[in-house]
């Protein structure tokens, strides 16, 4: 067990209850917790989650950790944010969830975000001078909160601002985005 690269590290990921993209949420997870992390995901109720394939056909259901309400951010390493655009649609409107990005970024603990999760980011108002990736449509919500720029490409690491932000596009993009994702968790 020791010799796994992650043990030690504690991973948050951040979900609602119904459409987060199922790779975007299964894979970081099972890659992590392979490569030793402790991820605990949690979700707005303490209900399954549904994940969905594309956005539209149902996946998976995964059983929460813990939810927005009881966590503790402080206890976790890195917090994570799966896409899906009904999950990240949805997670921008949850307070709690929002207050947990606010924690991450004030703290200088790095964040991890996939396809449309950047949009809790942007309404968390966290990304002022960063340069990240997304899924295409949510560039110009980026570039409106105060980003620096948004760059088409497979994965992006930033460090400006006081936090490490690891960024994707896709589904396509995971084993860059986890590359990225392990970099920063090891080097936090």
């Amino acid at each position: 067990m020791s010799d796994k690269p992650l043990n030690g590290h504690r991973v948050l990921v951040l979900v609602t209850n119904y459409g987060v993209e199922q790779d975007e949420l299964l894979v970081p997870v099972g890659r992590l917790r392979e490569d030793g992390a402790e991820v605990i995901i949690a979700a707005e109720a303490a209900e399954p989650v549904q994940t969905l394939v594309g956005d539209k056909d149902p996946g998976e259901t995964v059983e929460p950790t813990t939810t927005f309400e009881t966590l503790n951010p402080d206890e976790y390493q890195l917090l994570l944010i799966p896409g899906g655009t009904i999950n990240a649609d949805q997670l921008r409107l949850q307070q709690r969830a929002l207050e947990t990005v606010k924690a991450f970024a004030a703290s200088g603990r790095p964040i991890a975000a996939i396809c449309h999760g950047p949009w809790a980011l942007v309404e968390a108002d966290v990304l002022r001078g960063k340069t990240l990736t997304s899924y295409p449509s949510v560039r110009t919500d980026i570039r409106n909160a105060g980003a620096r720029d948004w760059v088409d490409e497979a994965v992006v690491s930033d460090s400006a601002g006081g936090y490490t932000l690891v960024t994707s596009r896709t589904p396509g993009d995971l084993d860059d985005f986890l590359g990225g994702v392990s970099r920063a968790l090891v080097g936090s």
